[in-house]
């Protein structure tokens, strides 16, 4: 299960609102990278894949490679908006080490 605490909802709500083409869904990926090996990846996604884990939580449908399924597991996406920082944070307790930033972790 993939958890997104109330203000991540309402920021991917907001931006499935502003977005110019018809949204299927919050793409989750991780790919190569950051400085703790793997990062995550977020993004408006036009159409399902046939192969993709669908969740819906909380009205936002959320879509997920099998690759990426086991990677992000019981995360928690919250997204924050402070002084020094606006963006999402993962909390992801299937990682062995993450960077500070939230973005990037290892496995």
């Amino acid at each position: 299960m993939i958890n997104l605490t109330p203000a991540a909802v309402k920021a991917v709500q907001r931006f499935i609102r502003g977005s110019e083409t018809p949204v299927a869904g919050l793409r989750l990926v991780v790919s190569g990278g950051g400085c703790s090996g793997l990062q995550y990846g977020m993004k408006l996604e036009a159409a399902k894949a046939e192969d993709d884990w669908e969740l819906d939580i909380e009205g936002v449908k959320v879509l997920v490679d099998p690759m990426t399924f086991p990677m992000v597991d019981n995360v928690t996406i919250d997204f924050v908006d402070t002084l020094t920082h606006t963006g999402f944070k993962f909390d992801n307790p299937n990682a062995s080490a993450q960077c500070a930033c939230g973005s990037s972790f290892s496995v």
